[in-house]
């Protein structure tokens, strides 16, 4: 039976590839950091969520040793059973108290956070209205969900009140709003002050995926509620801890305490998947003491973005407006994505690591390099690696 599934198969892997959008995964042969070993040699890391540099910070690291010899290699268990460790729900309170909610809830990653929230909040009769460029485990949350979808065009608060009127004169008895605090091919800002004035105008909850924010977006760090001012008029917050906050795995709902009281009765990926491990709840926790107790991290993350943008701006790149350290590099038209794919080729052998993105991961005719500065870079490494963009526009243009 399967000698017809296997030509299928392979069928749509040649579509795939005839496209030009095969995916190949390149090996790294060293920890994860600012400064890489690659199958192909050496090379300066600028396409990791590696924000603040946490992810070999050497005192995240320690305390992730020293978990395993206090708890323990893996749970073994969903956290209902024998899954729950004094740490988790410590690190739950210190998540609730850096948000500033009243209540957290840990799950396996932000995709299983998304993935659980939707279905637990909203049912047949109720709404969901949510942003064309929301991340695809928002997508998927909602899909699983019964409730009525509605999808306003990116930014655009005049198509997201179209929607919540038509959701509020379908009769819906709850309406949700989600969408990312940062959109992560973008490197933009939801518009939270707006979203949350029509929230309020039309009676409906408020839910962001701040995972490209938490720990290094807003004065202290805590995200896009804190940059805009409404920490006290977003109901639901979903993250990840495999970013900025260390980089492993692991993410959370957080939020009004019935909501996560909820979620830990009725939420499949939390019920039914295993705890976050020891050494990576240890290692997050470190990681929330050094944003809150520094802001060093943040202050050199900020100082490489900018130098990055004027750099790449003098020497004629053209790239998406804005100050958060997701900056494409964007390559219009046609020929963009075969134009983009050989630079960034180019830039490995030259040293530095960056990935193209095209259709359909972006849309038709905005393929794009997308750089994510670090606060582990220095200032020779973001030098570097402009000159290394410029290098391979002349060679390969």
């Amino acid at each position: 039976m399967y000698g017809d599934v296997k030509q299928q198969l392979a069928a749509t892997l040649a579509e795939i590839e005839a496209a030009g959008l095969y995916k190949r995964e390149r090996e790294i042969t060293t920890p994860q950091a600012a400064h890489i070993g690659t199958t192909a040699g050496e090379a300066l890391n600028f396409c990791a969520n590696n924000y603040l540099g946490f992810s070999d910070h050497p005192e995240v690291i320690a305390a992730s040793k020293a978990a395993l010899d206090i708890w323990g290699f893996g749970m073994s268990s969903v956290r209902f059973i024998c899954g729950t460790q004094t740490q988790h729900t410590e690190l739950e309170r210190r998540l609730s108290e850096f948000l500033g909610t009243e209540a957290t809830i840990l799950y396996s990653s932000c995709f299983d956070a998304n993935g659980g929230v939707f279905e637990v909040l909203c049912g047949e009769e109720d709404a969901i209205v949510s942003d064309e460029l929301n991340h695809a485990s928002i997508i998927d949350g909602i899909r699983l969900s019964k409730a009525a979808r509605y999808r306003y065009k990116n930014a655009d608060m005049a198509d997201l009140r179209t929607q919540l009127v038509a959701a509020r004169e379908a009769g819906a008895r709850r309406v949700l709003i989600a969408t990312d605090g940062v959109f992560s091919m973008d490197g933009s800002y939801a518009p939270l002050p707006q979203i949350c004035d029509l929230a309020d105008e039309f009676s409906a909850l408020v839910l962001v995926d701040d995972s490209h924010a938490v720990g290094f977006v807003g004065a202290g760090g805590r995200g896009t509620p804190e940059l805009f001012g409404v920490m006290d008029r977003v109901d639901v917050i979903t993250g990840t801890l495999g970013k900025a906050l260390g980089g492993a795995s692991g993410g959370y709902v957080s939020s009004h305490q019935e909501v996560v009281d909820l979620l830990r009765q009725r939420s499949r990926p939390y019920l039914f998947s295993n705890s976050v491990a020891p050494g990576v709840v240890a290692g997050s926790l470190k990681a929330l003491d050094l944003v809150t107790s520094s802001s060093q991290a943040r202050d050199t993350l900020a100082a490489n973005s900018a130098l990055f943008r004027s750099l790449m701006t003098e020497a004629g790149f053209d790239l998406l407006p804005g100050t958060h350290p997701i900056t494409p590099v964007m390559f219009p038209g046609d020929d963009g994505a075969r134009l983009a794919t050989a630079i960034a080729d180019h830039m490995l052998g030259q040293g530095v690591y960056v990935i193209a993105f095209s259709f359909p991961v972006v849309p038709r005719g905005k393929a794009r390099i997308r750089v994510q500065l670090s606060a582990a870079h220095s200032e020779a490494d973001v030098r570097r690696c402009v000159e290394a963009f410029v290098a391979a526009r002349d060679a390969v243009a």
